[in-house]
């Protein structure tokens, strides 16, 4: 691995600014500190002092409102051929799976029962090697195909059939891309997949497939190699791995052509991952999909003059754009505004029924007793109409 990739690695997920170094308290130092009077303007002469030198400076403005409506018009207007997606966590909770940070309900806030000694032990390779009966306690919870794609996820699926997207590039282990329709090529599992798996001995490294390991992960044995009985792992990234080498690959390719960033469900929080947003053309509008703003310029970045932070609120803000609501919702409204419909508007609003809340209509609508069994077989066929009619948008 060349040593480029070494410092993208996931040992770095950590970033934090180093401490200012420490001076002798006299004037001289003193002196030397930016006067209240003179510091706006000598921010402004050094910003664009490194934008010039760098190359950094703001791009065109190709969107005519930094709106969702903005963006939707830009979509249409025949200049929009190449769409990257960014996605991560925030995407899939509406299938019912946890992200990782939200206080209380987040899969780091609920790992208790593990005894961890801190919740991101349960995804380091060091702590896993030792002790994998958690990751492996775990992943029988939220392993994939327990849990269906959203509407957020056939979204994407509607951009690549539309011949829109260039790639989407996810954050997530949960498979749903796939079974959304997505192909391998049509993906950069930057965390990696529980698609495949390999033995970790650095001799062996045999590959297993998804079958095999659901097989062991369900039947309650650690997984261990047939050929020299070391652990089995997913092919997911742990903290302290390095990511996917197609990651830095694709990257390469695909960021230079975008045209348009649609960033959704995501923290913009675990390094390199979250770089990426600044690796899009100064020209290139970024769309962001989720509860609430990130991925902003620190004062740092400001003052040098990179583009790459999200700016949303700015006077010069004039290419990024956040629709504040889920996943699901913000994909259904920049759909509407494509006039992307489907036929049904319960469907249309992503509306997921339980089994719980099937039993209950129908008793008090009907007064009707059915039995859990039939009300779960009732929910998977309501859940199958929705996806066949995601399927059918024109």
């Amino acid at each position: 691995m060349s040593k480029h990739q070494e410092i993208w690695s996931w040992s770095v997920l950590t970033f934090r600014a180093s401490p200012p170094p420490q001076r002798h308290h006299n004037p001289k130092h003193l002196s030397t500190r930016f006067h209240p009077v003179l510091s706006s303007s000598l921010v402004d002469f050094l910003r664009n002092l490194f934008s010039r030198t760098l190359g950094l400076s703001p791009g065109e403005k190709v969107l005519d409102e930094l709106s969702l409506e903005g963006v939707a018009r830009y979509m249409q207007s025949g200049k929009c051929k190449s769409i990257i997606c960014m996605v991560g966590a925030g995407i899939s909770t509406s299938a019912g799976i946890p992200d990782f940070r939200s206080p209380g309900t987040g899969l780091y806030a609920n790992l208790q029962k593990y005894n961890l000694p801190y919740p991101e032990a349960i995804f380091q390779i060091d702590y896993f090697k030792k002790h994998p009966e958690p990751f492996f306690a775990l992943a029988r919870e939220l392993y994939p195909g327990q849990f269906k794609p959203t509407v957020c996820h056939y979204f994407i699926r509607m951009l690549k059939d539309k011949g829109l997207l260039r790639r989407c590039y996810s954050q997530n282990i949960d498979t749903l891309e796939r079974v959304a329709g997505l192909q391998g090529e049509d993906l950069v599992e930057a965390h990696g997949t529980f698609h495949t798996s390999h033995c970790v001995s650095f001799f062996c490294r045999k590959e297993y497939t998804m079958e095999w390991m659901k097989e062991k992960i369900f039947s309650e044995d650690i997984p261990k190699c047939e050929a020299c009985n070391n652990l089995v792992k997913p092919d997911i990234v742990f903290f302290g791995e390095n990511l996917p080498a197609r990651f830095f690959s694709a990257m390469k390719q695909d960021f230079p052509s975008c045209d348009l960033l649609i960033i959704m469900g995501t923290s913009l929080q675990v390094q390199p991952f979250a770089s990426l947003v600044s690796r899009v053309p100064n020209s290139c509008p970024r769309l962001l999909i989720n509860l609430e703003k990130t991925g902003q310029s620190d004062f740092a970045s400001s003052l040098l003059g990179f583009g790459g932070g999200m700016d949303f609120d700015s006077d010069k803000a004039y290419r990024d754009v956040a629709q504040l609501s889920t996943c699901d919702d913000g994909c259904l409204a920049l759909a509407d505004l494509l006039g992307w419909k489907v036929t049904e508007t319960k469907l249309h609003r992503g509306h997921r029924l339980s089994a719980e809340s099937i039993t209950t209509d129908l008793q008090t609508s009907c007064g009707l007793q059915i039995s859990s069994r039939t009300a779960s077989c009732i929910q998977a066929l309501h859940h199958q109409a929705q996806c066949k009619a995601w399927s059918a948008v024109v």
